[in-house]
């Protein structure tokens, strides 16, 4: 009898303990989603009214493209991409491989967007502004998205811009 009074006293020690802690196996790990790098800008398309640097004027230009081109520390290119703008000229660049959360293989220093073209053939010139033509750096301005599944730092880039061969030639006094 006394046995059996110790058996079901250990028997319920042995079943609070186990209902106290939740189960081992119940719980699965969850991996927190990359960091994804993006770079974001905007490409116009420069009024004749206004040249050099100016933006003054300009209107989007929807389904311009434009290159992200990263080097390594050596020079070597090696990461090479080109992004379409949206119809309202906005550039949403994913650099796929460049993740976050493990040492870049390119360091983003090192990465650059150029103009590549424009699919108006009356805005066509590819100009430098904002280096647009020898290649802007990656700005941080401290942007980022968070969502369950997806985690991006976006950077930003431009804006660039594209002009009229036609345009005339005017002399100011």
């Amino acid at each position: 009898m006394a046995s059996r009074k110790l058996f079901v006293f250990v028997s319920s020690l042995l079943l609070i303990s186990l209902a106290s802690f939740p189960s081992i196996t119940a719980t699965t790990y969850q991996p927190k989603p990359a960091v994804h790098v993006v770079v974001e800008g905007m490409v116009y398309c420069q009024s004749c009214d206004y040249r050099g640097w100016s933006l003054t004027g300009a209107t989007p230009l929807p389904l311009a493209k434009v290159s992200v081109v990263c080097k390594n520390n050596v020079g070597q290119v090696g990461y090479y991409k080109t992004f379409q703008a949206n119809a309202n000229g906005y550039v949403y660049a994913e650099l796929e491989g460049n993740k976050m959360n493990r040492a870049l293989d390119y360091p983003l220093q090192n990465c650059r967007v150029k103009l590549v073209s424009s699919p108006l053939q009356k805005c066509n010139l590819a100009t430098n502004v904002n280096y647009g033509i020898d290649g802007a750096h990656l700005r941080s301005e401290g942007k980022s998205y968070t969502s369950p599944n997806y985690n991006a730092v976006i950077y930003a880039a431009g804006p660039f811009a594209f002009r009229p061969s036609g345009c005339p030639y005017t002399t100011r006094h």
